[in-house]
């Protein structure tokens, strides 16, 4: 029984050297192992210790995805500091309210951010970038701040705005572990099959900044020894170039840009004059089985690599027509329903017993039910304490 986030730390240790992330950085693929991640969280645990940042005092982290993100947000948790992520593209007035209405200590940037977070007048900065050279000076053994639990905060999650009060949703270990718990349960049934197609990569395209992306990006993959690939570009070209070169099992994506990537391959059927034939096969491909459908998109295919299979998405509602169209082409499309409040997830899609056009069953340890007016009420340990 996990008590806290920090004891997936231990299960990176044990996984030493295999790819934990991956990210373009100029014009090389630079890696992470589970260990060199585990042990630049723990130099970072230390260095906070070593600057003064206490317990549950608040760390911001400005930047975009990064091995060094995971590091600096385990760091944090470790620390028994509350990470306060916000998106790359909040603008810079919205993070000086943030700054102030959390009382931050320290904000952690990325070379993106870097003028923006520069303006922040008397709060100590650290690049993302210069992590783990800065933090290296420290020792790299098991560090966690005495008695963290499930009750304590974790982070605090500001929904972005221009205009209101900046609200953030505060959540605790215990509320990600809520979620966590039914999926590591059910992952440990098929561990055993996994080792045949080991390891899963999934490439990441949502911003660690929110909830969502955390679970996909942090999470989930490790509980099956994976791999996570960070993308910034959203250019479909692009997605779909690095699924086929870094041999991506898995897309975790929002539903618009599963529009945007149908749209785009349309548009190279239509350039080659097939896209009436391509749409006739769509829906001639109704109720077709799995590997005829292998087949008859096969060129498809090819161009996304033979390793890719799933898209995972969330954040908004998924159009049927979408949802249909990678379908019927031989791809699994998995969805999820929650909201930050809720640590993320409320429902979630079984990879192999999904159903056309459902968000999946209520986790375990939930409670959902329609008010008044239709409204869904949800109770559980997934539920943030407040804002």
């Amino acid at each position: 029984m996990r008590s806290s986030i920090n004891s997936y730390l231990g299960d990176y240790l044990r996984r030493g050297s295999e790819t934990a992330f991956a990210h373009r950085r100029g014009l090389r693929v630079e890696r992470w192992s589970y260990r060199r991640t585990a042990e630049a969280a723990y130099h970072f645990a230390r260095e906070l210790e070593a600057r003064g940042v206490g317990r549950g005092e608040r760390v911001l982290i400005w930047g975009v995805n990064s091995p060094e993100w995971v590091a600096a947000f385990f760091g944090c948790a470790a620390r028994g500091a509350v990470v306060v992520p916000l998106d790359v593209e909040s603008a810079p007035d919205f993070v000086a309210r943030v700054r102030e209405q959390t009382k931050a200590r320290l904000v952690l940037f990325s070379e993106e951010t870097r003028e923006a977070a520069g303006r922040l007048e008397g709060l100590p900065r650290l690049a993302l970038e210069e992590l783990e050279g800065t933090a290296a000076r420290h020792s790299p053994e098991p560090f966690e701040a005495e008695g963290v639990g499930a009750g304590d905060l974790l982070e605090i999650i500001y929904t972005s705005g221009t205009t209101a009060e900046p609200r953030g949703v505060v959540l605790t270990h215990g509320n990600l572990l809520a979620n966590l718990a039914p999926i590591e349960e059910e992952v440990g049934k098929y561990l055993r099959w996994e080792r045949l197609v080991h390891p899963i990569r999934f490439l990441s395209l949502l911003p660690l900044s929110h909830v969502f992306g955390q679970f996909m990006g942090i999470f989930v993959p490790q509980l099956l020894g994976g791999e996570v690939f960070f993308q910034n570009s959203l250019n479909p070209s692009e997605i779909i170039g690095s699924i086929k070169r870094q041999r991506v099992s898995v897309v975790v994506t929002v539903p618009r840009l599963l529009e945007t990537l149908r749209e785009h391959v349309e548009r190279q059927e239509e350039a080659r004059g097939r896209l009436a034939e391509f749409r006739r096969a769509i829906e001639e491909a109704k109720g077709a089985h799995p590997a005829a459908r292998l087949w008859k998109f096969r060129r498809l295919h090819r161009r996304f690599g033979w390793k890719f299979w799933a898209f995972v998405t969330g954040g908004a509602t998924l159009a049927e027509e979408t949802e249909t169209f990678w379908r019927r082409a031989g791809f699994a499309v998995l969805q999820g329903y929650g909201m930050t409040e809720t640590a993320s997830l409320i429902t979630v899609n079984h990879p192999f017993k999904s159903a056309r056009g459902a968000v999946g069953k209520i986790l375990p340890g939930h409670e959902v039910k329609l008010g008044e007016g239709g409204e869904i009420l949800v109770r559980g340990k997934n539920v943030s304490p407040g804002y």
